[in-house]
């Protein structure tokens, strides 16, 4: 008992201060205090201290929710390789899973996404931002596909093993990681639909001209989009990943490798990824409006 409460006390006096003062600066925290924690964990690591769950380290700079908080505690424990990453449906410079990484951390990417807007702006910013300006990343407008995933990614010049896969499609989002072949990503972070539940291995069969907004339910957002955590976690598996965790609001899952970092990064289940209250809403909610859509088994 005394041992586990000094380890206690060491964890908290160790992440404490750190997570506060992020919390803080918000949007505008630099990569001090990330790198201050990112020292706090591998500590934890080398003492055997242990270690928070992803409820506790979360935070958001850049990304939507706490995206940021949970990529930086993963890779402080496994370590990167090259520091590379290919983000598919990248969105917003302020609404992403990787800007975080490359604006603070020195990563090097491809970022993909259909919306010309989201292209334009995120370029100019990368061009522009006195971290990336000398070596912005590939931002590249094309709609994606299963057929072009891997001649995209691999024209642009990331080819085998790299640290992070980031994949946000609203739509063919498990055909299209089943698709990539071209690249070996360490860590790998999906959105999944959350709506289906912990049970069903259901997504939207395959189009190639697939879009979001077709299916809208009596003017509702289009709920049928995507694929279950579970469609995921069987794909993962095939691949060689372990789901290791989600998101605050339980959407998005985070896979590792296998034989990365298996004892402080350990396998959880589907359903303990699924238990705050916006699930409990979806399922009980939203899936009913689009359960009798054509959804593929798998």
């Amino acid at each position: 008992m005394i041992l586990k409460n000094f380890l206690k006390k060491m964890r908290s006096r160790l992440l404490s201060p750190v997570l506060q003062t992020i919390h803080y600066q918000g949007i505008y925290a630099d990569r001090q205090p990330q790198i201050l924690l990112s020292l706090a964990y591998k500590r934890m690591l080398h003492d055997n201290v242990p270690l928070p769950g992803f409820d506790e380290i979360g935070f958001s700079l850049l990304s939507e929710n706490d995206e940021d908080g949970i990529l930086l505690y993963i890779f402080s424990l496994i370590g990167t390789t090259n520091k590379k990453l290919v983000d598919i449906g990248c969105s917003n410079v302020n609404d992403s899973n990787t800007s975080n990484l490359l604006i603070n951390h020195g990563w090097t990417g491809l970022l993909i996404d259909g919306d010309e807007n989201a292209i334009r702006t995120g370029r100019d910013y990368y061009s522009n931002c006195p971290n990336t300006k000398l070596f912005p990343p590939i931002s590249l407008c094309a709609f994606i596909t299963a057929e072009n995933i891997n001649q995209l990614i691999g024209e642009n010049g990331f080819s085998e093993t790299i640290d992070l896969l980031s994949i946000d499609l609203d739509g063919m989002d498990y055909w299209v990681w089943k698709a990539i072949d071209s690249i070996t990503p360490r860590v790998v972070v999906a959105e999944y639909q959350d709506i289906i539940g912990p049970d069903k291995a259901f997504t939207v069969p395959y189009r190639p001209d697939f879009k979001k907004g077709d299916y809208e339910v009596n003017q509702i957002r289009p709920d049928y989009v995507g694929a279950s955590l579970p469609a995921f976690v069987k794909l993962a598996r095939h691949k060689g990943y372990r789901l290791v965790g989600c998101n605050r609001y339980g959407y998005n899952a985070f896979f590792v490798l296998s034989g990365l970092g298996e004892g402080c990064l350990p396998e959880v289940t589907a359903e303990s990824c699924l238990q705050h209250p916006w699930n409990v809403f979806g399922m009980e909610e939203r899936f009913p409006r689009v359960k009798d859509m054509d959804w593929q088994e798998v």
